[in-house]
C-alpha cells in the first residue's frame, strides 16, 4: 500500500458507491433456479478455513468498490447468518490475491485468517481475539527493504522508513477498531502488499483495505472467536474471482 495510503489523505479511506450496470445478456438459467442458490454462502464455497466462524466480503464484480460483509457461524453442521454490513473495497476495485501488487489500491481476493486487533478505542466488551491498543508510536510497516515488512512496529524499527509506514494513529476514524487480514503476512512476498485490513469506514473507497460501519466492527470483533479459526474470504460474486472458489 505504502503511498497509496494517501490517497485520499486516510489509511484505507474512502470514495463513491458503485452503480451496477444491469447485463445486456440474459442468462440461459437465472442462479435463484439454481439449487445451490437457496444454501448459505459457506455452504457452496470450496473452503471456509475449516473452523466455525466466516466473514465473507462480495463485491459486485472486480471493478466494484462496494458490496456486502455478511458474517456466519457452524451450528449443528449447518451455516447461518449472524449478521451482514454494507462493504467497501478498494478504490481500484479488487485483484486476484495470488498476483496482486502494493501500491495499486486493490483489494486481494482469497481467503485469508485473522491473526489480531487493534484500534484507538477499547476492545469491545466480551472481546476475545488478542487486541493491540494503539498508542502514538504504533506503527505499520509496508517498506519492502525492512525487516519489519507487513508487521506491526511498536516502535518504527530503524530500516522501515517513515514515507513507507502507516502511522496509525494519524487515522483515528478508520482504525477506531480493526481486524489484521492475514493476506501476505505469514511469509510476505515484496511488493505483493502490506497492511490489510477489516475496519471501520472513512469518506469513501480504500486503498486495498475491507471497511464497514463503526457498528458492524464492533460487533465483528467482540464476535470473532479465535477458538472458532475464524477466516474472512474476499471474493466477487461470479467470475474467477468468485468467492465461493475460496
Amino acid at each position: 500500500m505504502t503511498s497509496a495510503r494517501t490517497l485520499t489523505t486516510a489509511a484505507c479511506a474512502a470514495v463513491l458507491a458503485l452503480t451496477v450496470p444491469a447485463s445486456a445478456v440474459a442468462a440461459p438459467r437465472s442462479p435463484a433456479a439454481s439449487p445451490a442458490a437457496g444454501r448459505p454462502l459457506p455452504a457452496r464455497m470450496a473452503d471456509t478455513g475449516g473452523g466455525s466462524q466466516l466473514i465473507t466480503a462480495r463485491a459486485p464484480g472486480l471493478r466494484s468498490t462496494t458490496g456486502t460483509v455478511s458474517w456466519w457461524e457452524r451450528r449443528a453442521g449447518r451455516w447461518h447468518r449472524v449478521g451482514t454490513a454494507p462493504a467497501r473495497f478498494g478504490a481500484n476495485g479488487l485483484a486476484e490475491g495470488s498476483t496482486r501488487k502494493q501500491g495499486t489500491s486493490t483489494t486481494p481476493t482469497g481467503l485469508y485468517d485473522l491473526p489480531f486487533a487493534f484500534g484507538l478505542a477499547k476492545a469491545p466488551a466480551g472481546t476475545k481475539v488478542p487486541y493491540r491498543p494503539v498508542r502514538a508510536t504504533s506503527w505499520w510497516c509496508q517498506d519492502n527493504a525492512s525487516a519489519a515488512y507487513n508487521r506491526w512496529a511498536d516502535p518504527r524499527p530503524r530500516d522501515c522508513a517513515a514515507k513507507e509506514a502507516e502511522r496509525l494513529a494519524d487515522y483515528p476514524v478508520q482504525y477506531g477498531r480493526a481486524l489484521v487480514v492475514g493476506f501476505n503476512y505469514h511469509r510476505p512476498v515484496r511488493g505483493r502488499g502490506a497492511g490489510i485490513f477489516l475496519h471501520v469506514n472513512g469518506r469513501g473507497a480504500t486503498a486495498g483495505c475491507v471497511s464497514v460501519p463503526a457498528r458492524a466492527m464492533a460487533r465483528i470483533v467482540s464476535w470473532v472467536k479465535p477458538a472458532a479459526r475464524p477466516h474472512l474470504a474476499i471474493g466477487t460474486a461470479a467470475g474467477r474471482t468468485a468467492i465461493t472458489r475460496y
